[in-house]
Order: C-alpha cells, then structure tokens, then sequence
C-alpha cells in the first residue's frame, strides 16, 4: 500500500486520476467499486454453534471417556454409558456458551465506519454512504464528522482531529496540508492524513480517499485480530499434557492387565472387565466438569468485583501472569487533560484535584493560596476560561465535557478558584474571536465588561483581549508582564527568565500554554496582526494526562507479587517517560536506557528485541505491529503476558496476549470485543484484584486435582494390587464410577470454593514450564493414594474372608466414605486443618453432607443396594469401617507435620 504522507496533493490527485475541480464520475465510481470493493471491513467466516460444541471433544481426557462409554455400551453396561455421556455433554455446552461470544471483535469495528459521507463527485456536493467510497474520491470534512475512510488531505482550516482510539494520543492533533515529511513518520505523526474511525474535533479541510475497507490503518488491524490465534491459558497446556499422560498411561496399564491375566489363565471376558473397570477408576470423570464450574464460579466472583470474563478457560491466565503490558492514555492516566502547574511572575503555584472536578487548591509550596485574592493568578486563569471553545455540562451528577481537552482543562482550572464560565462569559461578553491555527499558534477572543481583578494602571471596564498560545510564539507578542504590583515592562531579562520557566515546565512533560491580555481601544484596527500586538504577559498553564490516584499502589502489589509491568502506549516519549517515573515503573537508575520508541524499533530485529526485552520498561509512540513484535519478545523468553488497553490499537495485541484486558467504561467496543477480560471500572487496581483471584483459583483447582487424583491412584492400585495377588476385581466398574462422580467430585466442587491461603500475594508466579504438579506435592499425592489404598484392602481382605460380595462391600462402602474425611487434608497441603479451620469452608462441608447423603441411600435403600451389588453387614464391620474411614486425617497431619518440619529446617 503507497504511503501518501511523503506525496504532495497534486501528485497524489494526479497518481489517483482525480480530478480537483469535479471529483470522479459515475463510470469510474462504478469502475473502482469493481476493483476494490465495498468501503467496509470484511469478516472471515465464523465457526457454527454445532462446529463449536463438536470442537469441545478434542481434549484426550474427554476422547478417552468417550471410548469407556462405548466400550460400555458394549458389554451391556449402558448405566455406566449413559452417566458418563451425560457428563461430557454438560462440559460440553459449558464450553459452547462461554466461547460463543468470544468471536465479535470485527464485528466492533464495523461500528466505527461513519455511515455517512460528503462527497464532491462530477461538480457537485452528494451524500453517500460511506461503504460506496472509493479511492480517489473527494471528501469533505467538518467538525463531528466520523472519518469515513483514510485519505490525504488537500486543503486545511484549522482543522484537529481526535486520533486517540487508534494511536493513544490524548491530545487532538493538528492536521496541516501542506506538511511534507522527507522520512517515513510513525502513524500518530502524520499531519496530512486522517484515518478511517477517527474524529474531526474541529475546523473544516477537503480530503483525497487513498485507502478503503480493509486497506484502511483500522482495515489493517481488522485483518490483524482475524490472523491471530485464540492463545490457550497455562492451565489448558498443563491439563493437555497430563491428559495424554495420564490417557497413555491408563492403556497401557489396562493392556498389560488384560494381557497378564489371560497369559495365566484367567477367563478372557472376565479379564477384559476388570481392565473396563481399572480404566473407569484411572480417569477423573468428574474432572473436566470441576474445572469448567470453579472457574465459571471464579466468574461470578470476579464480577461482583468489577472483572468481567468473557473467556471461561482465561480466568486463571493472569494469576499465572509474570508480565503485564499496560497502555498509558485511559489505563493508567484519566485520559483528560489536567492543569497541574500555574506560573506567574515570582510564583509557581501547584494545582490539586481531580481532572473533572471544582474542587481543589492552589499550592504556593505547601501553602494553600486563594487565587482571587492574587490578581495575576486570578487574571491567568480568567484568560483561560474566556478565550476558549469549550463547555463543561451536567448530565445527572457527572459532569461532561464538550470540546478540545486542553481548553476543558482550562474551564476546570478556573472552576476550582471559584471562576465559572456561565457566569463570566455574561459579565464580559465576547464580541469577536480569532480561532486558532497551526501558522500563528495562538488564539484570541475581544471581550466587553468589567474584569473581576484590580489590575493597576488599567480601567475597570472596558474592550479587553484575551489570548493563548504556544508560549516561545506567545512571548513575542508581548511588550509587558503583569508583575507583583504592577505592570512590568517585557526586559530581555524578564523574557529570558519566563523562557526557563517555560522550559522548566516542559521537561516535566507538561503541556504549556501561555496566556496574556491587553486593554484594546473601540475604534483600533480589527486585524488579527494588530489585536494580537503589544500584548501583557500573563504566566503559563502547564497540564498533563494524569495517573490514576490508584494506579500507583496497583503497580506496586503487582511488583510485590513478581509481576513486571510494561507501558506501552502511542504517545510521546518524553510524556511516557514522565509519567512511569511517577508511577515508579523504572528500576533504579538508567531510566532513559528503559525507554525505547517505534522508530529504534524499527531497527531490531526480533531476536535482538527478545534480548532487549526484560530490561525495557516503556515503549513509546509504537504501532499496533509493534505491540504485537513485543508480545511476542516477552512470550519467546517464556512470559506469560497480560495486556491492557482500551483504543482500536490495542485490540491485535488483547487477542494474542495470554488474557487481554480491555476498560469497559472508556474502552472502544473493538478491544472490549478482543479482550478475555474487562475492567468495569477502568480502574487499574483490578487488575490487581483479579491477579490475586486468578492465583486463589488455579490454587483451588490444584486441589481439586490433587485430591481426585489421589482418589483414583487408591482405586488403580487398589485394583492393580488385587490382580497381581491373584483376588477377585475389589471393585466394580458401577461402584468406581459412583465413587468417582458422586464421593469424590461433590467435595472437591467445594474445593474450588475454598477461601485463599495467607500470602497468595506475596509469591512469585508459577514458573511458566511448572506442571501441574511440584516435586514435593507429587510425593504428598502418591503417599496419599497408596493410603488410601492400603485401606481399602484391607476392608477388601476382611470381608473377602466370609464371601467376595461382602468383601467389596465393604471396600467399597470404606473407599467411599474415607474421600469424604481425606477430602480435609486437602484445605492445605502446607498447614494442619486445624490452623486452617474445619469450618472455613462451608461448601465443603455441604458437599461432604450432601456426597454422604447420597453415598448412605446407595447403602440402605434395597433397590439401589440391588444395583450396586451391597450386602448386609454387622455392627463389627461398621466399626471395624468406621476406624478405616477416619484413618486418612490422621495420617495427612502426621505427614505434613514432618514434611513441612523437614522443609523448614
């Protein structure tokens, strides 16, 4: 695609075959809609809801627990079939629901197309819809109108547009014509472009389409967010390893079973069972669907937090995050333009409050001053107020906004010394106005009245101008300065000394204006050169995107908890380097050396960028392509990344992030669309918060994992044992499937419930490469199911004694029973329940009652007694169960107790 920022408009008209004076004809409209198309973003075909459902089978736990059922069905055991279809249906729609609003980011950027255009087509003004332009077609632009496609512009009236959407940039731009860059500038420094979902905030230009539909900047991330790839989260990697592992596993254990047993001449059916029912006992049938509700659990708690998923399996991503890329404009700052720093001759004064707000002080060092009892203050921020387009409004008990930014700032810093703009604007009436333009860099308005201040050696009431401007242009239009107690005259000295104090204020990243005044004389020349002549020298306003009061301290929980923070934003770089510093991004030291723009982007390649990465702590005036390279630095050296935004060019980034977390309030529709999370109340503090309950549910899930698992290495072994002693089968396939999906799933549901352990904190992330399970807890969870086991044999071997039916009986009436007591130790693996407390988690306790429960109907009502194959036993046996069943607490207590003396010595 030709870059037409480096063109001239006669050349880019000539390269176009538009003609100036008439625009395009019908037949060649015609023509170029053939060749390129609508002016419109196009879709790649989206995956159907039964193409979604079918997609939710693929995981090898899932297939295996297919093939079980089938293998049921089979051998007549269709009970067994139809609960575990039943299962992996219920997952399945889960996963359906949840995914099936995931896919609507470009439907979000249709919505930024202007549905409407004027066009300048055979001589004549027409409106057209905005999806018939074509490249070479004359636009005409005005002040609200939506930018309908990207185009060159040709003439310019003071005209800005507000490109922060697209580059970040909080300021509105100003937009020149006539600008003719001899190098390549980065997107947010293209003065003679305008781009397609942007806004024209003020003035008027005609313009040139070079670009349509997916041609287009905003064309060019659609296509970016369809060519990514949906990323998987840490856990959904960890359990697809472990679900092969453990599938793999289970086969060829139930192969060799099945193998041995008929090598030493057992019966080959009877064999072929008992491998059935090993397999049954191996997989965690309840599994899939503990994961899937504990986390749509953690949804809803995150909600109520103001963290909104939108991806199921995503909750536990930013638990596990080591790196978080943040945007700057609307994320981290308010994104409204705040005054900060008044100065006039011999003071500096500091502004407090919040950005929308009246109240606030003026700070003479720690001193607060009333700045209507100062009159060069008072008339500093009068000028302000009146030479100024914008308008503050009510809408219920918020206040809005209406205008460029810097002047809303301007109304606000006047507002909070007591200066308002409906009353003032009625005591000096503007008469006439000098709009501002990019040539003079200043504007002025001509106002009657009498001025509110005492400003010595002029009349109370009279004609007065007010002006603004860029400081360095404003000063030479200066003669005077309103000193301490009188006007001054403008001495080299006295220019000299505001030029620092201009400059003092712009290596803080402040934005400067200076403003100045004089009386004018009914009947002087009306001229724009002549009014703004001989003017008295005010003072500067300096103002800034602030940060958010809460970021800070966010910013500083993250760190405390491992977390690297990366701004990343289309700003400028000094602005970007002023506020991480506020912010206390940048390690000690060396702060210029963790600053890097788009253009020394440029110059690394990918694998020097990758080495660069980890010291970098602010990327300024970057691209969309270049958020992306970085995304991808970060995940070559083993991140896992959480990305923030809120623009249409965050959205390619919040799609291949590990969890892209857009801002609900001020975030366009595309990155709330693209994103897996969003923060109801763009407040970054959540980020924080959802840190901590991503970690409190991948902890929870562990549990529940821990505890199934070591569930069902009792059943395998216990089985496994049986067989190589030449037993009957202890167990059978309908009683390991009860015992899988009802003792064992209901209490480690409530697992997933349980409340956090102290210190979640204060922990670094998990090691991205960590499995699922840690050496130290791999051995806790093989020491806990080869307990488990050995009590079940022996419940096994005691009733076996009188008959097989009552020794798996009672094997399986201990092995049911004992997860409910066992499911305790797993409250912590570190601390003793009773430091944890046996009532801290009241689902559990509801999941062991209702678990126990059911598991006494299946004991003592006669038909179901009947389908699990139960027979009668004696006070004795019940004891006898009763001491196995409470066996497993106290051996977990006794083996944390010397496992955690042992770590801590």
């Amino acid at each position: 695609m030709k870059d037409y920022s480096q063109v001239t408009p006669e050349e880019t008209l000539r390269l176009l075959a538009t003609d100036p004076e008439k625009g395009l004809s019908s037949s060649l409209v015609a023509a170029r809609q053939d060749e390129y198309g609508r002016n419109e973003l196009k879709e790649k075909r989206r995956q159907t809801v039964w193409e979604m459902f079918l997609l939710q089978f693929r995981e090898f736990l899932i297939l295996l627990l297919l093939g079980a059922a089938l293998i049921s069905v089979l051998l007549g055991e269709v009970t067994d079939a139809v609960v575990i279809f039943l299962i992996v249906l219920i997952n399945g729609i889960f996963g359906v629901v949840q995914e099936f609003k995931a896919e609507k980011a470009v439907e979000a950027l249709q919505t930024l197309s202007a549905p409407k255009a004027k066009v300048w087509r055979e001589g004549a003004v027409a409106e057209v819809p905005a999806v018939d332009l074509v490249p070479g077609d004359l636009v005409l632009l005005e002040t609200g109108d939506l930018i309908p496609a990207d185009a060159r512009l040709l003439e310019t009236v003071e005209f800005r547009t507000d490109e922060s959407a697209l580059t970040g940039e909080s300021v509105p731009v100003e937009k020149d014509a006539g600008d003719l860059p001899q190098t390549l500038k980065p997107l947010a420094e293209r003065k003679n472009m305008v781009y397609m979902g942007t806004i024209a905030v003020a003035g008027r230009a005609r313009a040139v389409v070079t670009a349509t539909g997916m041609e287009t900047e905003i064309g060019r991330i659609a296509g970016m967010i369809q060519e990514s790839k949906a990323e998987i989260t840490p856990l959904q990697k960890k359990l697809k390893v472990f679900g092969k592992q453990l599938g793999f596993s289970v086969i060829l254990i139930c192969v060799g079973i099945f193998v041995m047993g008929v090598l030493r001449g057992h019966e080959p059916f009877g064999m072929f069972m008992t491998a059935v029912t090993l397999a049954v006992a191996a997989v965690p049938e309840g599994l899939p669907a503990i994961v899937t509700i504990v986390l749509a659990l953690g949804v809803q708690r995150m909600a109520a937090r103001n963290a909104i998923i939108r991806r199921l399996s995503a909750v536990e991503a930013l638990g596990a995050a080591t790196v978080i890329c943040t945007d700057k404009t609307g994320t981290l700052t308010q994104n409204r333009m705040t005054v900060q720093a008044a100065v006039v001759d011999g003071a500096a004064y500091t502004v407090t409050g919040e950005s929308m707000g009246d109240r606030g002080e003026f700070l003479l060092g720690e001193a607060a001053v009333d700045p209507l009892t100062v009159p060069r203050l008072g008339m500093l921020l009068l000028t302000g107020l009146l030479c100024n387009d914008a308008r503050l409004t009510w809408e219920g008990k918020e206040r809005r906004a209406i205008g460029d930014p810097t002047e809303t700032a301007l109304l606000v810093a006047a507002a909070k010394a007591g200066l308002f703009q409906h009353e003032l604007a009625a005591e000096l009436l503007r008469i006439k106005e000098y709009p501002f333009n990019s040539t003079r860099k200043r504007m002025s308005t001509i106002h009657q009245g009498k001025l509110p201040f005492f400003v010595p050696g002029l009349p109370a009431d009279d004609l007065w101008v007010f002006t603004k401007g860029a400081p360095d242009v404003l000063l030479k239009k200066c003669r005077h300065y309103l000193g301490k107690n009188s006007i001054e005259e403008l001495t080299p000295a006295a220019r000299e000394k505001f030029t620092n104090l201009n400059r003092e204020l712009a290596d803080k990243a402040l934005r400067v204006l200076g403003l100045a005044f004089r009386p004018f004389q009914e009947g002087e020349a009306g001229g724009v050169a002549d009014v703004e002549n001989d003017l008295i020298f005010l003072g500067f306003l300096g103002m800034i995107d602030p940060p958010r009061p809460e970021a800070r301290p966010a910013i500083d929980l993250c760190r405390k908890a491992g977390i690297k923070i990366k701004m990343i934003t289309g700003d400028h770089r000094d602005t970007t380097r002023a506020i991480a510093a506020e912010l206390g991004l940048f390690a000690c030291g060396h702060e210029e050396e963790q600053v890097i723009t788009g253009e020394e982007l440029d110059r690394l390649s990918q694998e020097e960028l990758a080495e660069r990465v980890g010291e970098l702590a602010v990327f300024a005036r970057v691209s969309p392509t270049h958020k992306v390279r970085i995304l991808e630095a970060l995940k070559a050296n083993g991140e896992i990344v959480a990305m923030t935004g809120d623009g249409v060019n965050d959205a390619p980034a919040l799609k291949k992030a590990d969890i892209g977390t857009a801002m609900g309030r001020t975030g366009t529709d595309v990155a709330k669309q693209a994103s897996d999370m969003v923060l109801a109340d763009d407040n970054f503090a959540t980020i924080v918060r959802a840190v901590q309950e991503g970690r409190i549910i991948f902890e929870n899930i562990k549990k529940a994992i821990y505890f199934l698992l070591s569930c069902n290495l009792g059943e395998v072994v216990t089985i496994l044992t049986a067989v190589l002693l030449g037993w009957s089968v202890p167990l059978l396939p309908i009683q390991v499937l009860w015992v899988n999906l009802v003792t064992d799933s209901f209490p480690a549901l409530a697992l997933g419930v349980d409340p956090p352990e102290k210190g979640i904190m204060d922990r670094r992330p998990r090691p991205p490469q960590e499995g699922i399970f840690t050496p130290g807890d791999r051995r806790t969870l093989l020491t806990f199911g080869l307990f488990i086991a050995f009590i079940t044999l022996i419940a096994f071997s005691t009733g076996r004694q009188e008959s097989v039916s009552k020794g798996q009986s009672m094997a399986f009436i201990t092995l049911s029973l004992c997860q409910l007591v066992h499911v305790l130790n797993f409250r912590s693996l570190r601390e003793s329940i009773f430091q944890r407390g046996l009532l801290g988690n009241k689902p559990l306790l509801l999941g062991v009652l209702a678990a126990g429960l059911l598991q006494a109907a299946v004991i003592f009502l006669p038909f179901l007694r009947e389908i699990f194959r139960i027979v009668a036993l004696t006070a004795a046996d019940w004891w006898y169960i009763f001491g196995l069943v409470l066996s497993p607490l106290v051996f977990g207590e006794i083996w944390k107790f010397l496992v955690f003396r042992r770590r801590q010595g």
